[in-house]
């Protein structure tokens, strides 16, 4: 999993594509946003009525893990590039105003639409902190699941992510996540094209790779699935064929009771 991206210029890339998804949601990007691809993935659509519209409207998931996370009501969970909230939001929906969401972003125009629309719903149980999921803002042992979708692919440092995971969980806590994998190696042309990779496409990881740097963070995977998700642009279509680019739901399990 070693990177040879520019971080720098990555980071600046990533920024730029989800300060338009907040902002712009209907424009055109490589991936499909909004409500059409939370419902074809799996989100309950009585639940999703209850998520802000402008959260769903700003959605970039790439599956559905929420079945997996088997939230109950009362826990703690963290959700890793959490954008507009659409995930922590729907989160927040099972574990009620007994439990506790945190939305970790580094993007300021995502983090402001989160805390607006939180605010606005009166979503008081969801709290949107600024950060890197590398570096998460908190303590040891402290929530009871971490969800993420769509973008673990975009870090440099999978396995930071993974281990930062691990720290903030109890033990036994719950990974579900979705994310992009390959299954073949991407070449090294694609792999510094920063444009591909804040499109969800550079630093997708190899699917064996992935698991193992989830394994190695001390996490035992329990359940894996390939989810009915597509690139909408030609261009990130001709990789997906190539390559075998493609999106994954799982659910690791933390070791402890």
């Amino acid at each position: 999993m070693s990177v040879t991206v520019d971080i720098e210029e990555l980071t600046a890339k990533v920024k730029d594509m989800y300060r338009h998804v907040a902002q712009q949601p209907h424009d055109q990007f490589h991936f499909e946003l909004g409500a059409p691809v939370a419902l074809r993935v799996g989100y309950d659509a009585d639940r999703l009525r209850d998520v802000p519209t402008g959260a769903v409207e700003s959605f970039a998931g790439v599956g559905y893990f929420f079945d997996l996370a088997d939230l109950a009501p009362g826990e703690s969970v963290v959700d890793l590039g959490s954008g507009s909230g659409m995930d922590a939001f729907y989160a927040a929906g099972i574990v009620g105003h007994t439990g506790r969401v945190y939305g970790i972003d580094f993007t300021t125009e995502q983090l402001d639409k989160a805390r607006r629309l939180a605010e606005e719903a009166g979503f008081t149980q969801v709290e949107f902190c600024e950060g890197c999921i590398e570096a998460l803002p908190l303590g040891e042992a402290s929530v009871d699941a971490v969800i993420s979708n769509g973008v673990i692919n975009l870090c440099a440092d999978k396995k930071a992510v993974f281990a930062e995971a691990a720290r903030v969980l109890r033990p036994g806590g719950r990974l579900a996540i979705a994310d992009i994998i390959t299954e073949r190696q991407l070449t090294d042309a694609i792999v510094c094209n920063a444009d591909l990779w804040a499109s969800c496409i550079g630093g997708a990881a190899q699917h064996d790779h992935y698991l193992e740097a989830i394994e190695s963070a001390g996490f035992a995977i329990t359940h894996q699935r390939e989810n009915a998700y597509a690139f909408i642009s030609e261009r990130a279509r001709d990789a997906s064929a190539i390559y075998g680019v493609k999106s994954i739901s799982l659910l690791a399990t933390k070791a402890g009771t």
